[in-house]
């Protein structure tokens, strides 16, 4: 079945499919100049919008979710960077025996691991500390002047840094011409298939600025998201210190063994970093964001 304004596909429970017509329509979305524009793109530089995506798209490609397998193995899924090729896919990262072990989504290893898997939750993805391209060197050209190795910073660093300015930057060139930017896109498709349809509104909620709310409401009129995945009745939970210094590494088996340290009783449950937690969006906050759709 098709959903909102630009007909995005959903199973009959309203998830996300994992389908090359969905990439193109949240590029699409994310390029569309009337539903949001100006001021309520969020801030940016010169030029950072001529073929950049919404704001808010930096988080929600940096974030990353939690299944337990049907073998009871708690599973940690995320956008992963290629170093080979320079691009990015999703992933699912699990402990086998003491080695921790990253497969594709789409792999068969992958949907192993995911078949039959119960839904735990979800992490915001990290705005300071590493990014997940190692050795990232991008030339000025190629992202507006933005480039990803300057965001690769300490995890004992305050300044901006780690995987929402990562992909800030691979994001600033959405077109199909973009290979990284399709590689980006691709990934959170498959992602949110997996992880359901309270993924990306939920991380959307973790700001009150930057033009999110307005955001978050296009992302429902066009049909990526509906509107009760996105009133929910969540509240966020604090990162504790130990389990975020390791999300920080922005590494896969790292974070892996940072969601491991987390409380996951009635779940699904989202986790941020306590960093910007004041930021949230509540409830009946985003009841008024929706109004009249």
């Amino acid at each position: 079945m098709k959903r909102g304004t630009f007909q995005f596909e959903v199973t009959a429970n309203g998830t996300l499919l994992d389908s090359a017509r969905n990439v193109e329509l949240i590029r699409k979305l994310w390029l569309d100049r009337s539903m949001i524009q100006g001021y309520y793109l969020g801030p940016g530089d010169a030029g950072d919008f001529d073929y950049g995506a919404w704001h808010v798209a930096c988080h929600l490609a940096a974030a990353g979710g939690v299944m337990e397998s049907a073998q009871q193995r708690p599973l940690w899924l995320e956008i992963s960077h290629n170093p080979i090729a320079d691009d990015y896919y999703a992933s699912v990262s699990v402990r086998s025996t003491d080695t921790p072990q990253t497969y594709r989504l789409n792999s068969a290893e992958g949907r192993h691991l995911v078949d039959g898997a119960t839904l735990l939750g979800f992490v915001e993805g990290n705005s300071s500390g590493r990014i997940s391209a190692r050795g990232a060197n991008d030339s000025p050209g190629l992202f507006n002047l933005w480039r990803r190795q300057d965001f690769d910073q300490p995890v004992e660093s305050t300044v901006d840094g780690g995987k929402a300015w990562e992909h800030w930057c691979t994001l600033r060139d959405s077109r199909p011409t973009s290979k990284i930017a399709t590689s980006v896109l691709t990934a959170y498709v498959s992602l949110v298939s997996v992880l359901g349809d309270k993924f990306a509104p939920t991380v959307a909620r973790g700001r009150r600025d930057y033009g999110h709310p307005d955001q978050l409401r296009g992302l429902v009129v066009a049909g990526f998201t509906a509107k009760a995945s996105a009133l929910w009745d969540v509240k966020p939970t604090a990162i504790p210190a130990a389990a975020e210094r390791l999300f920080l590494e922005a590494e896969p088996g790292r974070s892996r063994e940072a969601a491991e340290k987390l409380d996951w009783s009635k779940p699904p449950r989202y986790y941020m970093f306590s960093r910007r937690i004041g930021s949230w969006s509540g409830t009946d906050a985003v009841k008024q964001d929706l109004d009249g759709i």
